[in-house]
């Protein structure tokens, strides 16, 4: 506060999180909806906030150290031990991930069904339905790799010798998503995913559960893999009771979402009474945004 008011004579200031701005722009889409349970899943971690009439439930909030930055590094390593050294190439591999990567609905049948292409990768006529050919970026006349269907080794000589340089990406496709609802895969003793939403609901007041289960809003990068919002309804549906319904919403941007519902506050009459002024700060000094905000 003391540098935005001082140094870059801000007029005012507001200390939020994108969970409470993502809480906000629920209840202006939902305004029926009491309660809303928000799951971000971005960079660095997952964090999952419930909200009662508004106001964040502090002692339910529950943290998953996974983020995209994980996913990332991990699939680096898969690809690096199998294939080709990528370790340094963390903005190339994070491209393959956002492109190529999705979450699985039956892990156990996906893994059979890599199993089998891998006996058979490159076979003339056969179809795979999982891997892929992921074609390397040359920063020259390509500046992101892109997914293809895998060309068998019995192409022409002319696509034989193209400068293309890929990679085979096969159970690595699901499994890395695989993560953020299995931590233990990769040595993190935490709950996964929807284990974790159904621990932070239990937290809650019993009559805010219904509310709760039935507005699950995903947030985030994560949530933007294919399959993600299926997997999470059917996982969360398997521990909620059987009274329950289970709703979970993925936005269009959901990325962006937080940053909607501050452009929306921004017009809201509550602005006012939620900001410090400065003449506030200069009348009380950084003692107001402590109280404020409960720093």
């Amino acid at each position: 506060s003391e540098i935005l008011f001082e140094e870059y004579q801000f007029a005012s200031i507001l200390r939020t999180n994108p969970g409470d701005l993502s809480s906000y722009y629920n209840k202006q889409q939902f305004p029926n909806e009491e309660c809303c349970l928000v799951v971000d899943s971005g960079y660095s971690f997952t964090h999952i906030v419930p909200y009662i009439h508004g106001r964040r439930v502090k002692d339910a909030v529950m943290r998953i150290d996974v983020g995209g930055k994980l996913l990332t590094n991990h699939l680096k390593e898969i690809v690096s031990y199998r294939q080709i050294h990528v370790l340094d190439e963390t903005y190339v591999m994070n491209a393959a991930k956002e492109d190529s990567c999705y979450v699985s609905l039956d892990f156990d049948h996906d893994m059979k069904l890599a199993k089998i292409e891998s006996k058979k990768r490159r076979r003339d006529n056969y179809d795979y339905q999982i891997a892929r050919e992921y074609v390397l970026p040359d920063f020259t006349s390509l500046r992101r790799g892109y997914l293809r269907e895998i060309k068998p080794l019995s192409s022409s000589k002319s696509e034989q010798s193209s400068n293309e340089q890929t990679i085979v990406l096969n159970n690595e496709r699901f499994s890395v998503p695989e993560i953020i609802f299995n931590p233990s895969d990769v040595g993190i003793v935490q709950m996964g995913l929807a284990e974790a939403i159904a621990h932070c609901i239990s937290l809650c007041d019993e009559s805010a559960r219904p509310w709760l289960y039935r507005n699950i809003v995903l947030t985030g990068g994560n949530v933007v893999f294919p399959n993600m919002k299926e997997r999470v309804e059917n996982e969360v549906r398997a521990y909620a009771p059987t009274d329950y319904d289970v709703v979970v919403r993925l936005p269009d941007d959901p990325i962006s979402y937080a940053w909607h519902g501050g452009a929306s506050f921004g017009s809201d009459q509550c602005l006012s009474k939620a900001s410090v002024t400065r003449e506030e700060y200069l009348e009380k000094g950084n003692t107001v945004c402590e109280e404020r905000y409960h720093l």
